[in-house]
């Protein structure tokens, strides 16, 4: 018997006059604020340009969103591609469709390019951001909560989601642009919610470690990416969302957080020793 339950939220989709106001935009912008505020101040407190967060902000958030969409028409590509598919509907990101993988490659990219022109050394930043991000992250999860989606299967425990049923104003069944009825549909695992807290949990350590083992050259970023992909991995096991599967029937995002997982501990492991000398301590 399922003693309690967490609730979706009614809706996920608000309009004022014509134009839409979606909770998952409004959690995404929450985070990069918040992980642009915070970045400014620990970067500037290595030692380094806190108005260069500010080009750094301007090249990794539309790179970020070119990569994610990228990554996530690549490996769904067939819900855009052959018969009775409109290709045209790669545009469409307000339905649907960013992947963490590409934002986050493509964004440390253009924030590498952004460095490199200026001649001013990345892993400092880098280090700085890193926390930054993967809290921004875990607030972006809220996003999924407003949506009802990426969630696990059936599940009877006292933190199991409601899904409710949804429905636009004509009556007809919208699940993330419609409006709950009221009527449950399924109790399911939150994975949103693991995701959300094992982000912060990461955000936490990386804090924690930077201070304790005086890390630097990069490691802290290395840090975060072998703990959020830690953690993907066996959250992206529960998940029962429809995805391109690999290898038979293994999901492609476990297969990815695999092998992104082993990099990172790969490059912590060739770098260890290296501190963070020349830089200012953290206040």
């Amino acid at each position: 018997m399922i003693l309690a339950s967490i609730p979706s939220p009614p809706q996920g989709v608000w309009h004022v006059g014509p134009v839409p106001i979606r909770a998952y935009a409004l959690c995404i912008l929450l985070g990069v604020i918040l992980a642009f505020l915070w970045t400014r101040r620990r970067y500037a407190a290595r030692g380094g340009d806190a108005d260069l967060t500010v080009d750094a902000l301007l090249v990794a958030v539309p790179a970020g969103i070119i990569g994610g969409r990228a990554y996530h028409v690549l490996t769904d590509h067939q819900r855009y591609f052959g018969p009775g598919k409109n290709w045209v509907d790669i545009f469409k990101i307000t339905n649907g469709g960013l992947g963490i993988w590409g934002a986050i490659t493509l964004g440390t990219l253009a924030v590498w390019v952004l460095f490199r022109v200026k001649r001013v050394p990345l892993a400092p930043f880098a280090d700085a951001a890193a926390p930054a991000i993967v809290v921004a992250q875990a607030i972006g999860r809220l996003g999924n909560w407003f949506n009802q989606e990426l969630y696990g299967g059936p599940s009877t425990s006292s933190w199991a989601l409601e899904i409710y049923r949804r429905v636009d104003e004509t009556g007809m069944p919208d699940p993330v642009r419609g409006h709950s009825t009221g009527e449950v549909l399924a109790t399911v695992q939150p994975t949103f919610l693991y995701e959300l807290l094992w982000n912060l949990a990461v955000a936490a350590v990386l804090v924690w470690a930077e201070r304790r083992f005086r890390m630097g050259a990069g490691r802290v970023f290395m840090l975060y990416v072998a703990g959020y992909t830690l953690g993907r991995f066996f959250i992206e096991l529960i998940r029962t969302d429809p995805a391109t599967m690999v290898f038979g029937d293994i999901r492609i995002n476990v297969v990815v957080a695999a092998v992104v997982f082993a990099l990172a501990v790969l490059a912590l492991i060739v770098t260890r020793g290296r501190d963070r000398r020349g830089e200012t301590a953290l206040r």
